[in-house]
């Protein structure tokens, strides 16, 4: 009886471990006393003899392979930078990725392809470029490099993120001094500009208040003087003080006022 139990308990270990289930999201590498035999399996159960068969399970999915980098500059300086690479396996590619680069592939090729690609791309900027340029477009850059690296290797690059760019103390310090200066310049070149557009102002006000005298000198003649004479002494005459006046002809005079 003991026997027969143990033949059943044989049995189903034998079953279960001859079959191997290739979920959603993966595929699978049937390898047969070493060697890779058929193409890759989709998602799935099968079945196989455990004694001379394996299988492997290679995702096919999104994955994320993320890199701290310190990265040189144009300058040969070195910043600090977080940045992720979103990639897959093709899945009609799985077969020779495996057979070339083994179930490490991520480190063998894609991460060491991504940190020489950002390497490269960050040595084309300065320090404060790379600090203060527009993220998407360093992201594409990497982007376009990487893709043209790995995609010939059975790898689909979905997506960069650049996550954070940090630089030393110093440098930060140096590029935010330079930043400061240089706005602190355009500040004193619109004060500059607003002043000599003031004194452009007063200067054409000047003129107009001198046109303006000019055109009143030359309208006052003298018949115009002995009329306005006239109505200034029409005016006295009529007053009901009385006046003391001197004239000449011209102009009166005011002698004495009696009231």
């Amino acid at each position: 009886m003991i026997t027969y139990k143990w033949i059943i308990v044989l049995l189903v270990m034998s079953l279960l471990t001859s079959c191997a289930i290739i979920r959603p999201g993966e595929v699978g590498i049937k390898q047969k006393l070493g060697k890779i035999t058929g193409d890759h399996l989709t998602a799935g159960p099968y079945g196989f003899n455990p004694f001379t068969t394996t299988v492997k399970k290679i995702p096919i999915r999104t994955v994320e392979a993320f890199n701290s980098l310190d990265v040189p500059t144009k300058e040969g300086l070195t910043v600090k930078s977080e940045i992720a690479l979103l990639y897959h396996v093709k899945p009609e590619a799985a077969k020779d990725v495996y057979t070339k680069y083994g179930m490490n592939y991520q480190e063998v090729i894609v991460e060491s392809n991504f940190r020489a690609v950002v390497r490269h791309i960050a040595g084309m900027y300065y320090a404060k470029e790379l600090f203060a340029v527009d993220r998407k477009k360093i992201e594409k850059e990497i982007f376009d490099e990487i893709s043209g690296s790995i995609w010939d290797k059975g790898f689909v690059t979905d997506a960069v993120l650049l996550k954070s760019i940090t630089m030393p103390p110093q440098i930060f310090q140096a590029v935010e001094n330079k930043l400061k200066a240089e706005q602190e310049s355009l500040q004193m070149e619109f004060v500059i500009s607003k002043q000599k557009k003031e004194a452009d102002r007063m200067q054409i006000e000047a003129e107009a208040i001198k046109n303006y005298n000019k055109t009143i000198s030359e309208s006052l003649t003298e018949m115009m003087v002995k009329w306005s004479s006239i109505q200034v002494m029409k005016g006295l005459i009529t007053s009901p003080n009385a006046k003391v006046i001197i004239t000449d002809g011209k102009s009166p005079m005011i002698i004495s006022d009696n009231k």
